[in-house]
């Protein structure tokens, strides 16, 4: 299967295909070096696979985890593409999940104001979605994405093969993100997670999702409008994870939590059920003041009021502006006493 995001002069192919590791450098058409930015997570074999596709190609391996995501570690991937000799007619290549996707994606943003970039994400949440739409980004002082850069890749290469080596945790924190998308956009989606087989599903899942996200990627490029459907679990979601992130939440199962309070109660009855089928946490234990912190200090804050996403029936949406103290009062509904 293959999609196309229409952007002008930076439109690009999503190709979906089983093996398609196997000839990743055939379905790009990438010349010159490359330099494949992957995580300590990430089975080796996989950017070992690129790489050996290509004639002239290096592997740079950051520690797993969102804590990689920092300034520090993007100068050292600068750094080591200046000794390498990289050029403008040079590659970057992210290899695994969001943060190899981020660094790799703002690498190739920033060096010699920007070079090629092409994506192979190896987990669900990025194939079906951080890895479509060209934001990029760093962690700044706690602040999830603060510092980054709209740069979409040439190609995203999707391999449903390379699911296998996930646990199922990972496949759920990455499902959290399609149910999301299917919240707002597309009802039948939605059934599918709730009376199909979800693994059974799962390449129709990821190009439904994909779709999705195409199309809201292709009205609204840089996130002025439309785009912030996207945000939907988000607002609430990323105040637990500013704040849970030391106690091992993934961000999949905090945008989880955050979409329950921003649903009517018709929706909420649905979605919680879908959310327990995966595995999904429903409740949490957290100082709801500390949310609200966070929130606060979120980028999408605008004099005390925050722009939210609300779904008050399965497959539609509304923007809404919430004050502070109206998003404190929603999280009720997950906080576990």
């Amino acid at each position: 299967m293959k999609t196309r995001v229409n952007l002008g002069a930076d439109s690009y192919d999503i190709i979906i295909e089983h093996g398609a590791i196997n000839k990743f450098a055939d379905l790009t058409n990438i010349n010159g070096k490359v330099l494949i930015v992957t995580d300590s997570g990430v089975p080796k074999e996989y950017s070992e696979c690129i790489a050996s596709q290509f004639d002239e190609s290096y592997i740079y391996t950051v520690p797993e985890g969102e804590s990689s995501k920092n300034l520090n570690e993007f100068g050292k991937i600068l750094s080591y593409m200046l000794e390498k000799n990289f050029t403008r007619k040079d590659s970057v290549i992210a290899c695994g999940g969001g943060v190899p996707g981020d660094l790799a994606g703002f690498v190739s943003a920033c060096f010699m104001r920007g070079i090629d970039f092409y994506n192979f994400p190896t987990t669900v949440l990025s194939q079906v979605d951080s890895s479509i739409g060209g934001k990029t980004a760093v962690d700044l002082d706690g602040i999830k994405n603060i510092v980054g850069a709209f740069h979409q890749p040439k190609t995203v290469i999707v391999d449903p093969d390379v699911l296998k080596s996930l646990p199922s945790r990972q496949i759920s924190n990455g499902l959290a993100e399609a149910v999301k998308m299917s919240l707002t956009s597309d009802s039948d989606l939605f059934e599918m997670f709730e009376t199909a087989d979800i693994m059974e599903n799962i390449d129709e899942i990821l190009f439904k999702s994909i779709e999705i996200k195409r199309k809201v990627v292709e009205q609204d490029v840089k996130e002025a409008g439309l785009r912030m459907i996207l945000n939907f679990g988000h607002t609430i979601g990323h105040g637990i994870e500013s704040e849970e992130g030391l106690h091992g939440l993934y961000h999949g199962e905090c945008v989880a939590l955050g979409m329950i309070p921003m649903c009517s109660d018709s929706v909420r009855s649905r979605l919680i059920p879908v959310l327990k089928k995966l595995n999904l946490q429903t409740e949490i234990s957290i100082n709801p003041e500390k949310v609200i912190l966070a929130i606060v200090h979120d980028k999408k804050m605008r004099n005390n009021v925050v722009n939210t996403v609300t779904v008050n029936d399965v497959g539609t949406f509304e923007m809404k502006k919430m004050t502070v103290g109206e998003i404190e009062q929603k999280l009720s509904v997950i906080i576990k006493e």
